[in-house]
């Protein structure tokens, strides 16, 4: 098993890429190439840059791919409230998104925080 899929941080945000691509289908289509683009890539992106931090050598690169994924989530947070400001996502949903996504970030900072 690779190293990333032990760590809960990965876990996290691979659940909230899951989850944001689900929640994303039902947005009109002439967003596709707009913010439901830009929400799952950076969905994405947080989970992707542990992967690749994790498979480099030292802490340092570590920390700095951590880093990158925690502005890509605090991202998918402001594409998410833009959503639900445009009608596109329930209430009810952005909130449970916006609730799993503060827990993909804390836990991802609480990881970068370890290995300072």
């Amino acid at each position: 098993m690779a190293f990333y899929k032990r760590l809960i941080a990965w876990k996290e945000c691979h659940q909230l890429v899951l989850d944001v691509y689900k929640a994303t289908e039902k947005w009109p289509k002439h967003e596709l190439y707009g913010l439901t683009s830009q929400t799952r890539r950076a969905a994405f992106s947080g989970a992707a840059n542990i992967v690749e931090g994790a498979s480099r050598k030292g802490s340092k690169e570590f920390k700095r791919f951590l880093s990158i994924s925690l502005a890509s989530l605090s991202e998918v947070e402001y594409a998410l409230d833009v959503a639900a400001a445009l009608g596109y996502l329930e209430q009810q949903v952005c909130e449970v998104l916006t609730v799993q996504q503060r827990r993909a970030r804390s836990i991802t900072w609480k990881l970068l925080q370890s290995l300072r």
